[in-house]
């Protein structure tokens, strides 16, 4: 159990260079929201609802962020600061990210039978702060999505997401791009969330113009073999 505790402390060393130490971790309320959420999990599971709900009050009150007891949380979750809200039948992968303000909320059923209404979260998906993820659908892994970003459908494997509804944007995957990249943008190596906006603009401005740069390249490529072809023809019939 120690080690394993441990592993899960250096995972978020990992994806946040403000501790100092294991200890410092220790302290992070996305931490003790995990723990307390483990406990409601299993109280949960075991039919004793009202002693889950309680366990979910408490950790609720002390950490401003509210994870349903029915929710099913996979290895290495991080809550990087609060005020996340995930529903009941949202399940989520390992090494998953959420920033604060984050939501994984439910669609409301017209027939009041519950059913799978939250989302479904991928390994390695970073959320952004703001961002909402609402109804049963499918973020695939290693995506992610952008700040204040509202997904309504399924997210494919390592897309970027922005905008409201969110769409897809057209950034380039790069090797250094692959790994974790906080709040999820992999436009700029000096991103600030405060121009992520502007930042998410210029990559598909940079995208777009290389796709016209290439098309460009095609067309006068095709001319050019036309050209010869006419000439050739030209010179067969002298």
């Amino acid at each position: 159990m120690l080690q394993e505790l441990t592993r899960y402390l250096d995972s978020i060393v990992a994806r946040d260079p403000s501790p100092r130490s294991r200890w410092e971790v220790l302290l992070y309320p996305g931490v003790w929201a995990l723990g307390l959420h483990r406990a409601a999990h299993w109280l949960f599971e075991a039919e004793l609802f009202f002693m889950a709900r309680l366990v979910n009050h408490i950790s609720r009150f002390l950490t401003a962020i509210d994870i349903h007891p029915g929710a099913k949380i996979g290895r290495n979750f991080f809550i990087d600061h609060g005020f996340v809200v995930i529903g009941e039948t949202a399940e989520i992968g390992d090494n998953v990210t959420m920033y604060q303000g984050s939501t994984l909320g439910g669609t409301n059923p017209t027939n009041g039978v519950g059913g799978k209404r939250h989302p479904t979260i991928g390994d390695d998906v970073i959320v952004s702060l703001g961002a909402a993820i609402l109804g049963p659908l499918v973020v695939g892994k290693g995506a992610r999505i952008g700040a204040n970003a509202v997904v309504t459908k399924d997210v494919p494997e390592g897309a970027t997401m922005v905008g409201i509804p969110a769409k897809s944007t057209l950034v380039e995957v790069k090797p250094e791009t692959q790994n974790f990249v906080p709040y999820g943008t992999p436009c700029n190596e000096c991103f600030d969330p405060a121009t992520q906006k502007l930042e998410i603009l210029q990559c598909e401005m940079e995208m777009m113009r290389m796709r016209l740069a290439s098309l460009l390249e095609e067309r006068d490529a095709a001319a050019a073999k036309q050209s010869s072809a006419r000439k050739r023809a030209g010179a067969k019939r002298d």
